[in-house]
């Protein structure tokens, strides 16, 4: 404030909507700048563009209630043992392993469904549920994942890890 003293008499300061006004300008400036300099790569906004599209309001978040990696007891002379996870979300479990091969996983109550995994900008690897809720599908990526289950009458989404 003292700077805004210097430059203009006591009486002479600008009142708050010029503060306001220049701020605005000043933050405008410094987007037009950033998008020069480093702009937003062209893959990461199509990912967040995508992400924002693919949200389901009326979807259901599964919450993560089981990681082997946090509440797993280590089992002796397995080097790599499978990464086992539990989601649950109002009366839908899906149960499902992870491992170098692939996923394998059931859903709870039984019954079929299309599943999604979702991974980032990589395309979505689709997967079929039987009648018994079971699925197979290829390894999972490196990076954040997400299954979308759509059965007949409801969207369930579980929440993102890395696999």
């Amino acid at each position: 404030m003292s700077d805004l003293n210097d430059e203009y008499g006591e009486r002479d300061a600008p009142d708050e909507r010029d503060a306001e006004l220049y701020d605005g300008l000043l933050e405008e400036e410094l987007r037009q700048a950033a998008a020069i300099l480093d702009p937003v790569p062209a893959e990461l906004r199509r990912v967040a563009v995508d992400a924002f599209a693919l949200r389901d309001l009326d979807a259901r978040v599964a919450e993560l209630t089981f990681d082997s990696l946090v509440d797993g007891i280590p089992v002796r002379g397995e080097a790599d043992p499978p990464r086992m996870l539990t989601f649950q979300s109002d009366g839908v479990t899906v149960d499902v392993e992870v491992t170098a091969e692939g996923l394998i996983g059931q859903l709870l109550p039984p019954g079929p469904a299309g599943i999604e995994v979702l991974s980032g900008p990589r395309a979505h690897a689709r997967l079929t549920a039987d009648d018994m809720g079971r699925f197979t599908g290829e390894a999972p990526p490196a990076g954040p994942f997400a299954l979308r289950l759509r059965t007949g009458r409801e969207v369930v989404v579980t929440e993102w890890l890395r696999a």
